[in-house]
């Protein structure tokens, strides 16, 4: 199932599009495509979605289980404008989004699946989820100067924090229930990453509907979605394992040659287990157990 546009697949695809939930695979470049689409098939979305440039090939069984568009993820804003010409066509329905080399955890991910949890959060009266992008890195660059392994993935234990988000409509005052979250890689190696880049949280998971917009930093329209959690008690969160960080600072000019390791001593090997995650309290389970 491959098209042409993100058009065309809306087009062809409305059957589809009706049934979440739905998966977004961006796809930035060649590193770990087919893993990532992988993991998310497995993670039991309903469909998964590969935005991804023309030249690239994939594996026969994912040519036949994903849908393929030809997309230029290099282009400005090409992140927004692919979710929302989402927003419409699959309204009412619950859609992931991510980047290749990202992959997705929440609690209790190895034995039940994201449509599980989902029930659980819409019982909830949720439309959103919240989740921090964990850094993933190599622990040795001479080995893997891209600072992609998946058998030697590290990550951070420590150094997470949160401070209040003002809201510039309200003279600065915080806003209820937002915080922007900081920690791993964008926070020890901060003089390479823009102010406005250093955030870690990450609303990937969340309702679809008309009239909804998503921005460049990952928050949306409606400022509820934007919520960590619900005025009553704590929700579900989960958690994106990424190497696009990693990535970013091993080829780009300003920091390729400034960093001979990501380790650091708060570094350990990342488990690929949703356990790791809660126990480091990067992800909680909520009132789902």
């Amino acid at each position: 199932m491959q098209y042409t546009s993100l058009s065309q697949m809306i087009t062809a695809e409305a059957a589809t599009l009706a049934k979440g939930p739905l998966a977004i695979v961006m796809i930035e470049d060649d590193v770990e495509v087919a893993t990532t689409l992988r993991h998310h098939q497995q993670m039991g979305f309903k469909a998964v979605i590969a935005l991804m440039p023309a030249v690239f090939e994939l594996p026969r069984d994912l040519a036949q289980t994903v849908i393929r568009v030809d997309y230029n993820m290099s282009a400005d804003h090409a992140m927004e404008q692919a979710v929302n010409a989402l927003m419409e066509p699959a309204a009412g329905q619950w859609v992931y989004y991510c980047y290749n080399a990202e992959f997705f955890f929440f609690p209790f991910c190895e034995t039940r699946n994201v449509a599980e949890m989902l029930a659980f959060h819409t019982e909830e009266r949720r439309d959103a989820m919240l989740a921090y992008v964990i850094d993933l890195y190599s622990d040795d660059l001479d080995v893997h100067p891209n600072a992609v392994s998946l058998d030697n993935a590290h990550m951070d234990r420590s150094g997470y924090y949160a401070l209040a988000r003002p809201d510039a409509d309200n003279h600065g005052h915080p806003k209820d229930r937002q915080l922007d979250f900081f920690g791993g890689l964008r926070w020890r190696f901060e003089e390479h990453v823009p102010v406005l880049r250093r955030k870690i949280d990450r609303i990937p998971l969340f309702r679809a509907k008309k009239g909804l917009k998503i921005r460049w930093d990952h928050t949306f329209s409606d400022e509820e979605y934007n919520t960590f959690a619900c005025p009553w008690h704590h929700n579900i969160t989960a958690a994106i394992c990424s190497f696009r960080t990693a990535k970013a600072l091993k080829s780009n000019p300003g920091s390729k040659f400034e960093i001979d390791s990501f380790k650091w001593h708060n570094s350990a090997p990342f488990e690929w287990h949703s356990r790791q995650l809660l126990d480091l309290g990067l992800m909680e389970p909520g009132q789902w157990f």
